[in-house]
């Protein structure tokens, strides 16, 4: 944790502002901007400087390849991504058999400009009775920032204008796909 520290800190420049409830235990951890492959080393140093555990999840042919083990030590679970599979359902599956679970996911889908975000966070999060916590990666700032957990009211229009709230000041890695 001292390395990654050094390195986060000293090195890159960033801190991080805000932490993880410690009572909750699952959350929908929505990151964002996501603008570049820089945001998966600043996220890696970032949660082992919090010594939080967060996941991830991958298609599961990652996980019978030779990095299987790699993908399941970084917090990854497999789902099965095929058209006829309901990815929510699986992740709430996943979530109900976990005691402690926190689920790093991307509303953008990717690294490019984006007008809309997709909903299935949102989703994962009603479905599982799970709060929703924001970290927003700000290059300009260099500053990891983590929310409080937010309940979603199950007005999905009021509460996605609250969670972007938060996230109006980032500025991503790429600023004009931010």
């Amino acid at each position: 944790m001292l390395l990654a520290k050094l390195f986060f800190k000293y090195l890159l420049g960033w801190k991080i502002k805000g932490q993880f409830s410690p009572e909750v235990k699952k959350t929908v951890v929505v990151v964002a901007p996501h603008t570049s492959w820089h945001d998966f080393y600043i996220g890696a140093l970032a949660r082992k400087i919090i010594n939080v555990p967060i996941h991830y999840v991958a298609k599961k042919e990652l996980f019978d390849s030779a990095f299987g083990w790699y993908f399941k030590w970084m917090g990854g679970e497999p789902i099965d991504r095929s058209s006829s599979q309901n990815k929510v359902d699986q992740i709430v599956d996943i979530f109900n058999a976990k005691n402690e679970f926190r689920l790093a996911i991307t509303p953008e889908g990717t690294r490019k400009k984006v007008n809309t975000w997709k909903s299935g966070f949102y989703y994962i999060a009603k479905n599982a009775h799970v709060p929703i916590t924001c970290v927003a990666f700000d290059y300009a700032s260099k500053t990891v920032s983590i929310s409080e957990p937010f309940y979603i009211t199950e007005n999905y229009e009021k509460d996605l204008r609250h969670i972007q709230a938060f996230f109006s000041h980032a500025i991503g890695k790429v600023p004009e796909y931010t």
